[in-house]
């Protein structure tokens, strides 16, 4: 008896490398010992939120006899808090952004959702540069879209324009870019951007429907060493930033983010409303009202980013000490070097052999690669240091 569709199937069996390996990494902890395991594989936040959240909680608490406290809001959110919210990433992307261009989601991965269903058409294309979180995929195929990666630049992980352009068809609908970048740590800068912008109007104007650009950016707070995350509202017109709190509130579990469709677009109405309308009929409904409040009561808060520079600062001594190949990431909390050998999923296999999960980069659509994340206990990376000079050491 077939319970389940062939279209998951087909999903299950080459589901999430991530998820893998951090299956594998509670195998390998309750075989060896928690002490004895260094799990790079998951990027799962694990700072404390930062204080206002437990001042947001308590406050919170105090309200919650109030009728409708947890009840229904607008689909969109929140007045208030989209209000508040509209302050914050005004703030951010240095642009002015009023509450009627945002929506606010069940984290970035509702986002996305929302807005691929209000723009897609069946057998569309999304473009986005590799490597690329996995799960980018599946939300097109959800909405009966195609992804189409094309590889960044090696080891700089920078957009490789030329082939971008020559990758564009009558077909697609949005370039998806996602920086600071996950696994790579890349942060595109702004000349490449404004070069996008400039290939993407050269197609529009052939065309009825313009190509979005669909920028995912949760991290865009953890850049590191002074580097700029550029906004695309001023260079890009036909711009949607999707983002969440996961990362800088350390409030994944919450699933709490927001679409922001760009304020120089005109009847960017019609486009809120349809994400307004995509959130409802998707069966989000609408974000969690705890979370949207908490959201509020934080904002220009957020987790010390200095333990995760700290911890990138040590990964790279590793890595060096043991002599890999890779580009110091720029943001995110993620490194993603050279497989020795170029076989990525036989040298992640090699370092689980040492007790070291990591995540092949076959996982994100760039072989020969491997993910690290350093979103870990500082006393991890240190303890990994032997582990990771004799795994390469097999490879020589």
């Amino acid at each position: 008896m077939q319970l389940i569709s062939s279209q998951i199937a087909g999903y299950m069996e080459r589901s999430s490398w991530i998820r893998k390996m951090f299956e594998e990494g509670i195998a390998l902890k309750k075989q060896f010992g928690e002490d004895a395991v260094c799990d790079f594989s998951l990027g799962n936040p694990d700072l404390p939120p930062p204080p206002a959240i437990k001042e947001g909680l308590l406050e919170l608490a105090e309200q919650a006899d109030k009728p409708f406290f947890m009840g229904y809001m607008p689909n969109f959110g929140y007045p208030d808090v989209r209000e508040k919210l509209a302050a914050e990433v005004s703030r951010e992307q240095g642009v002015p952004v009023t509450a009627d261009c945002l929506v606010i989601t069940c984290g970035a991965a509702g986002a996305l959702n929302s807005f691929f269903r209000a723009v897609l058409e069946p057998g569309d294309e999304v473009m986005t540069p590799a490597p690329f979180f996995v799960e980018y995929g599946f939300y097109c195929e959800n909405h009966g879209a195609r992804l189409v990666t094309v590889p960044a630049k090696p080891l700089t992980f920078q957009l490789d324009l030329e082939a971008m352009d020559k990758a564009i068809t009558d077909k697609t609908r949005v370039v998806m870019l996602n920086s600071p970048n996950n696994p790579s740590g890349a942060v595109y800068d702004k000349g490449s951007l404004e070069a996008l912008a400039a290939i993407l109007e050269k197609h529009n104007a052939k065309r009825e429907r313009p190509i979005y650009i669909l920028a995912d950016e949760p991290y865009r707070f953890l850049a590191f060493d002074g580097v700029d995350v550029p906004s695309l509202l001023p260079i890009y017109k036909y711009t949607v930033v999707c983002s969440s709190f996961s990362k800088n509130l350390s409030m994944a579990g919450e699933r709490i983010g927001y679409a922001l469709v760009n304020p120089a677009l005109e009847d960017k109405a019609t486009l809120v409303g349809a994400v307004t309308l995509t959130n409802r009929i998707l069966g989000f409904v609408n974000a969690p009202a705890l979370a949207q409040k908490l959201m509020a009561h934080a904002l220009g808060s957020g987790v010390d980013i200095s333990i995760y520079d700290n911890r990138r600062k040590a990964m790279a001594e590793v890595l060096d000490y043991a002599g890999y190949e890779y580009t110091m990431p720029k943001g995110a909390f993620y490194f993603f070097p050279k497989a020795p050998g170029g076989d990525d999923v036989k040298f992640c296999a090699a370092l689980q052999e040492e007790k070291i999960l990591a995540v092949p980069g076959s996982g994100f659509g760039y072989p020969g690669f491997f993910r690290l994340s350093f979103s870990v206990e500082d006393k991890i990376i240190p303890r990994s240091k032997q582990g990771f000079a004799a795994a390469l050491a097999k490879f020589k």
